[in-house]
């Protein structure tokens, strides 16, 4: 079986090989052909047997570019894991909003068109809090993302643009963000990601740190819960999970696209994300 794993495009700037390395080793180790194709460059994919976009990095600085090319892979009939219509939900972050619409309990999210200050009172009344967070609805590894007061003013890279605003959930700085990986639906393993001191941002790069943790109690159902009513099945799934600061968990975000799915932290090193696409490569081939 032959896989085209995505990758970012060539002039990309951070170092992608060892997320490429971990996904890929785990699948090479079960016999699967697995090849790097840039998602920037890649025509013709119809030679493999499945192509995962699971090292897409970069797809949220050309969006145009990225929605295109799931277009050519679609109309194309390439089997694109995930699908193409779950992946284009999942890439503009206002899916929360339906999400909460839908009765999944998730992080209270406003989107708007044209981010002002009349925009932040409305949040601000919305969610009874006078800290928000605001951040681009297509955006990756926190870019773009700022915490705003009752006195702030309204950071010039986010007015005017398309934003979703959020109140703040200040329970992160002391619990952290659970992130919880599913492969067909099941729940496989979970890491906590807590910021440094002082922040409300969980990224490495930022100083936040990632440790192997349980799910919190609820967390496995909450997550099947919010994957339940997503427009399509999603083979791989990172369901991003806080308590809100009265302790209801709830969805901060899917990561269904290139998630960062800690198989060095899985029980079973990674064998239930192998097995599921694995499967996948079978029913696409059948």
């Amino acid at each position: 079986m032959r896989i085209a794993l995505l990758v970012p495009a060539p002039d990309y700037p951070e170092a992608w090989g060892w997320a490429y390395d971990v996904e890929a080793n785990a699948l090479k180790s079960a016999g699967a052909e697995v090849e790097p194709v840039s998602w920037t460059e890649a025509d013709d994919l119809s030679g493999f047997d499945l192509v995962l976009p699971l090292v897409a990095w970069g797809y949220h600085l050309d969006y145009d570019r990225w929605l295109a090319f799931l277009d050519r892979m679609e109309q194309a009939g390439v089997p694109l894991l995930n699908p193409p219509s779950l992946l284009r939900w999942n890439g503009d972050k206002a899916y929360l909003a339906e999400l909460g619409d839908a009765g999944v309990p998730t992080v209270p999210t406003l989107a708007v068109e044209s981010c002002g200050d009349a925009d932040l009172d409305q949040a601000r009344r919305l969610f009874g809090s006078e800290w928000l967070v605001i951040k681009p609805p297509i955006s990756a590894s926190a870019t773009g993302t700022h915490r705003i007061g009752a006195n702030d003013d309204l950071p010039a890279d986010s007015r005017g643009k398309p934003m979703i605003v959020q109140p703040l959930i200040e329970e992160i700085a002391r619990t952290g963000e659970f992130s919880l990986m599913l492969f067909d639906g099941e729940f496989s393993h979970a890491v906590v990601k807590r910021p440094k001191s002082g922040d409300f941002r969980v990224q490495p790069h930022l100083g936040g740190v990632t440790l192997p943790s349980p799910a919190p109690p609820g967390a496995i159902e909450l997550a099947k819960q919010a994957l339940a009513a997503a427009p399509a099945k999603a083979t791989y799934a990172r369901v991003d999970i806080v308590p809100d600061d009265e302790g209801t968990l709830r969805i901060m975000e899917l990561e269904l696209i290139e998630p960062a799915l800690f198989l060095d932290h899985a029980a079973d090193g990674g064998a239930a994300f192998v097995r599921s696409i694995l499967s996948a490569v079978r029913t696409a081939t059948a």
